[in-house]
């Protein structure tokens, strides 16, 4: 079976975590700082602070904007379900955007009407590679003065009119092991406000002002050495993967011609860095049996829109809110792209699906 994901380990990463273990220093230290002072330059912001994953990343952004009872967030109705309960985590509520259904990605549109006196941030996701369309939802942020969060956690390295996503907004970013570059779990979360910063790094680590002594409730979500000893060798490597990534959706884009699909668009002035490789099929059952069956790997991203998975039901979100974003999550499919695949794959790959 060819794997739907596959991480990229190679001797940097090995050699940086046995180091660690050797050093008998294993929680946060040199390692972590390492990371988050590449990353912040990587990513083009002056603040990047780790964590122990993605989840934790928006719930730790959410709190540091004082986001909370009362208030509502405006969030992509078709994302990872943990992009919304993030504002549940600060008790506020979630309002679900569409997509633009060529993209993926939140419409700008119904993010403007969604706005009410309550409103006091917007979630933006860069699903599965893509960029939103940044230059609207900031120009609707700072018209309507609500902080605007980027879901990175499928985007790493992405670009938008030449800046890197996460730049824009404050950018919430995940290592989980089948990301563009992982630390088997973790998250980043960057900005270029210093006193966002100041508070992130009291809320992950106790709310701690010096050593034992505490202003501010905290967590204990400080990412580890280990960890941090994966992410500086993965972020040197993560442009050529992502370009390993781009290479093969582009042979995809050329050679796929079965017309009972429909392939993913690029926004213009984008770099699109393909985390998924996202078909649409009206018969989807049926294509990803085909598939497993001739032993090429699929995944479902995702299933169901947020606002139709059980726990929201309960919370009385009514059907067809976003019309948009339910019919396409009834037709998506993720076939394999990530950088492992041989050219030999590729072409079986790309074979199979023409014969369905």
């Amino acid at each position: 079976m060819i794997p739907i994901a596959r991480p990229v380990i190679q001797d940097e990463e090995i050699n940086n975590v046995v180091e660690v273990l050797k050093s008998g220093c294993l929680a946060q230290g040199r390692w972590v700082k390492k990371f988050e002072e590449d990353f912040a330059n990587y990513i083009g912001v002056d603040y990047a602070v780790a964590t122990v994953n993605g989840t934790a990343a928006l719930d730790l952004a959410l709190k540091a904007l004082n986001i909370g009872l009362g208030d509502e967030v405006i969030v992509s109705d078709f994302s990872f379900i943990s992009t919304a309960n993030s504002i549940l985590f600060q008790n506020a509520k979630p309002v679900f955007a569409d997509i633009e259904e060529k993209f993926f990605t939140v419409n700008p549109e119904d993010v403007l009407d969604k706005i009410t006196r309550k409103t006091k941030a917007v979630i933006c996701v860069h699903l599965f590679g893509q960029p939103c369309d940044l230059k609207a939802l900031k120009e609707i942020c700072e018209d309507h003065n609500l902080f605007l969060i980027e879901d990175c956690a499928q985007a790493h390295g992405a670009l938008y009119n030449s800046m890197k996503v996460g730049s824009t907004g404050i950018g919430c970013f995940s290592f989980y092991a089948t990301k563009n570059m992982t630390t088997g779990e973790g998250g980043m979360v960057t900005t270029n406000d210093r006193s966002i910063m100041e508070r992130l790094r009291l809320l992950v680590n106790h709310g701690q002002l010096e050593k034992y002594v505490h202003g501010v409730l905290g967590y204990n979500l400080r990412m580890t050495d280990i960890q941090g000893a994966l992410g500086v060798a993965q972020l040197k490597k993560l442009d050529s993967l992502n370009s390993k990534r781009i290479k093969n959706a582009e042979y995809y884009n050329k050679y796929i011609v079965n017309p009972k699909l429909i392939k993913p668009v690029t926004r213009a002035n984008t770099v699109h860095v393909y985390h998924q490789y996202v078909l649409r099929v009206k018969d989807r059952e049926n294509f990803i049996n085909y598939l497993n069956s001739k032993d090429v790997g699929t995944a479902i991203h995702y299933p169901s829109p947020i606002h139709l998975q059980p726990l929201y039901q309960k919370l009385n979100y009514p059907p067809g809110i976003c019309p948009v974003s339910t019919r396409v999550s009834k037709e998506v499919v993720s076939i394999p792209v990530h950088p492992h695949l041989s050219e030999d794959e590729l072409k079986y790959i790309v074979e199979t699906v023409n014969k369905w």
